[in-house]
């Protein structure tokens, strides 16, 4: 089977192609390196450089593929806020841009990495795949309106699609930005001894899921005739943002209270917990504990900055 990951040298991208890899599949890798990384990218998947707004530029250089996995995105929401043209822009036309390739390519199956934040803060947590819309941010009405464009994909064309919302992922390679970016943002501060800033009082919740269980979930089943669908990618747990602090802090031994605070942050949600019903139905399941994760991400941070 021969994959086309858009995004795949970025954190999350470049951990979906290693699973693929080590499941036998070929992978083609096209990122534009804005965030990614090349050295992110296994030797073993092939390797272009390219933007999904200009892929013109370079899809005769992939050849057919039987699934595209899509993760090409602005995933920051104050740059959304700031710039949310821009974020139309990746999230919604690079979409739309990534199901025409597909169609070219040959691919029989469209996998789409959405998010939670299309919920919004809506308080009846968990939240079922089934619950209205209602984003608090560009990115999440972004992601939002680009899942009716793979849906209206399958419908007219049959490209089958499934769509991920994943919760807060984080995990090592992770960027200070984008939704799970708190565990990067603390780690990088606590291998660098520095005292990081929790944006609001902490009492804020969040889904938390590693990376690694992320990455299982984009091959899952991939390539089986069953009928797309929509899926939360999450852990059913809320854990709080000073928790996930104390239990750094305490990993790295330093002082919980060396922490700063400011004011929330346009755009974010109060408390956000999915529910995975439908994951587990489909024969998905996280299986990295919190503190377990927590401590990998540490390490790899410390790692980075003793190699300055």
């Amino acid at each position: 089977m021969r994959v086309l990951v858009t995004g795949g040298a970025g954190f999350i991208g470049s951990h979906v192609v290693e699973a693929l890899l080590g499941d036998g599949r070929q992978v083609v890798v096209v990122d534009n390196l804005s965030h990614g990384l090349r050295a992110f990218v296994p030797p073993a998947a092939e390797f272009i450089q390219g933007d999904v707004l200009e892929a013109d530029q370079w899809a005769d250089q992939v050849g057919p593929v039987d699934a595209v996995i899509h993760l090409a995105a602005q995933i920051s929401v104050p740059v959304s806020e700031a710039e949310p043209e821009e974020d139309v822009r990746t999230n919604v036309l690079g979409t739309v841009a990534m199901l025409k390739l597909a169609h070219r390519l040959g691919a029989r199956e469209f996998r789409f990495a959405s998010s939670a934040a299309v919920y919004g803060d809506n308080p009846h947590v968990p939240l079922a795949e089934e619950a209205s819309g209602d984003p608090l941010s560009y990115y999440g009405l972004d992601k939002w309106l680009a899942e009716f464009y793979v849906r209206h994909e399958e419908r007219v064309r049959g490209l089958k699609g499934t769509v991920l919302r994943m919760a807060n992922v984080y995990g090592p390679r992770q960027r200070t930005q984008g939704e799970g970016g708190v565990v990067a943002m603390f780690s990088e501060a606590l291998a660098q001894g520095l005292a990081p800033t929790i944006f609001g009082d902490g009492m804020q919740t969040r889904d938390f899921i590693a990376v690694a269980d992320v990455a299982r979930a984009f091959t899952h089943r991939l390539g089986e005739r069953e009928p797309g669908g929509t899926y939360n990618i999450a852990t059913e747990t809320a854990t709080t943002v000073g928790e996930v602090w104390r239990i750094l802090a305490t990993e790295a031994g330093a002082d919980p209270a060396r922490i700063n605070y400011g004011p929330d942050r346009p755009g974010d949600i109060r408390h956000s917990r999915l529910k995975i019903a439908r994951a587990l139905a489909w024969g998905f399941r996280a299986t990295v504990p919190l503190p377990e994760g927590l401590k990998e991400t540490y390490a790899y941070f410390r790692k980075v900055a003793s190699q300055g």
